[in-house]
This record gives C-alpha cells, sequence and structure tokens, in this order.
C-alpha cells in the first residue's frame, strides 16, 4: 500500500519505498503515466529479491497522488522529483527514468548532482514540450490552446492526454537541448528505434549532450516507446546493476 508525502500546498505524493542495501534506485514515470506500469514493477521485484532500496512514486496529477494532471507542469514534477529525493532518500542515488521521466531525471541529476551515483533512461523525452509536442499542434490544436488553454493530444495508449498551454510554456525554461548537460554521473540509456513518440535520434541527442565520458546509448531497433518487453526488462535491469 502507498504511502504519501505531504507538499506544502497541501498535495499529496503516493509513493513505495523499499529499505534494503547499496545506492537506491529511484523510478520517475513518464507523462500521464504511474508507478505500477511493469517496469516501475519489475525493477520492485528486482529490488525485493535482491534486497535493494527502491523508491517509485507519483507526481502530482499522476497515479494515486493528489491533484488534477492537466495542471501539473514540468516545474511542479521536476520538484516533486526532487522533494522525494530530499525527503525519502539518503547517500548515493541511481535514477531511473522513462520518456518525460527521462527529462525529469535529467533535471533531478542536474539539481542534485553531489546525491547521483548513476542515471538510466529509457527513451528520454528531454525537452517534450517544444521539441516533441508543440511540432504537433495543428490550426485547431493552437486555436483550443488560445481559447480554453488545453488541447487534448490524441495518444495511442488510451484516452488522449490534456494538454495544457502553461505546460507549453512552462517547459520552454527547463530545456536542456542541444546542451551541454553539466552532468558526470555515469549514464546508460535504453531507446528502441521503432518508437512512435520519441525518435532515437532525439535521445540520440541527449546522449551526446551529456558532459561525462561514461555514457552507453543502447538502440533496441525493434523496440518501441515502452519497451516494456521480457527482452526490454531484462536489458533494463541489467543497465541498473552496471551502476550498482
Amino acid at each position: 500500500m502507498a504511502s504519501h508525502l505531504h507538499r506544502p500546498d497541501g498535495e499529496r505524493l503516493a509513493y513505495e519505498a523499499m529499505a534494503g542495501e547499496g545506492r537506491t534506485v529511484v523510478w520517475l514515470g513518464g507523462f500521464n503515466s504511474d508507478m505500477a506500469g511493469t517496469k516501475a514493477q519489475a525493477l520492485a521485484e528486482w529490488a525485493s529479491q535482491r534486497g535493494r532500496a527502491y523508491v517509485r512514486f507519483d507526481y502530482f496529477g499522476h497515479g494515486a497522488s493528489s491533484g488534477e494532471f492537466v495542471r501539473g507542469t514540468i516545474s511542479r514534477w521536476r520538484a516533486d522529483a526532487l522533494a522525494v529525493i530530499d525527503e525519502l532518500t539518503t547517500g548515493p542515488l541511481i535514477l531511473v527514468g522513462s520518456s518525460m521521466g527521462g527529462w525529469i531525471a535529467t533535471l533531478a541529476a542536474l539539481a542534485r548532482p553531489e546525491r547521483i551515483a548513476g542515471v538510466v533512461l529509457i527513451a528520454p523525452a528531454a525537452d517534450m514540450t517544444d521539441k516533441l509536442m508543440e511540432p504537433e499542434l495543428d490550426s485547431e490544436a493552437r486555436k483550443s490552446l488560445a481559447t480554453s488553454g488545453v488541447w487534448v493530444r490524441p495518444s495511442p495508449h488510451g484516452p488522449g492526454d490534456a494538454i495544457s498551454r502553461a505546460l507549453l510554456e512552462d517547459g520552454r525554461a527547463w530545456s536542456v537541448l542541444p546542451g551541454p548537460v553539466a552532468s558526470d554521473a555515469p549514464l546508460q540509456v535504453l531507446q528502441g528505434g521503432a518508437d512512435a513518440d520519441v525518435p532515437w535520434t532525439h535521445a540520440l541527442a541527449l546522449a551526446q549532450a551529456w558532459r561525462g565520458d561514461d555514457v552507453v546509448f543502447t538502440l533496441v531497433r525493434d523496440g518501441d516507446h515502452r519497451l516494456s518487453r521480457p527482452q526490454d526488462l531484462t536489458r533494463l535491469i541489467a543497465a541498473v546493476e552496471t551502476l550498482s
């Protein structure tokens, strides 16, 4: 059962924390996803079997956390991640970020460099608001944003995602590309070559922008955006163990 981290504005972040040895692994999920997803659960099972410390959580407006999703911004979700790091963990960390969580993990690594022992990114959607979302905006989407402040972005994974004008405007303030990304933490990137949401070239640009030299980029040529097949989960766990 999830616990809750209370935020200064009265909102609550749902989280699950497992005590264990070694560097704490922190899961940062994707846009409109939650900590019950396949990859987050696979890491929880791995941590339980290996006796490893592990924390996963839901951002504001996601999963079991409080808040209205459409009111979320990159600033808010970055602050959530830093609150989890500062209040729920001690010692060196391995950040594992998927899709938007890859962007948030990057921002967290930049904000807490002394805490980060390694970073694993799965299909990292760095700068997704202006580099991946805004190019999709047609005239109807722009009209909707101008009049109501919200555009419902079609999604192949379920109901459309509500994209707010505030999210797009706020995201520009947290751009990390073209870099350099001033982190020396060891980095592992797992990217699907058949990813329809984050082009592999976009993920590669983040890896190339990383300042540190210990960077490994793995292209799974037939992999999709989720990289949640058994063989993908094996790669994910191997990447985390490499940094452990």
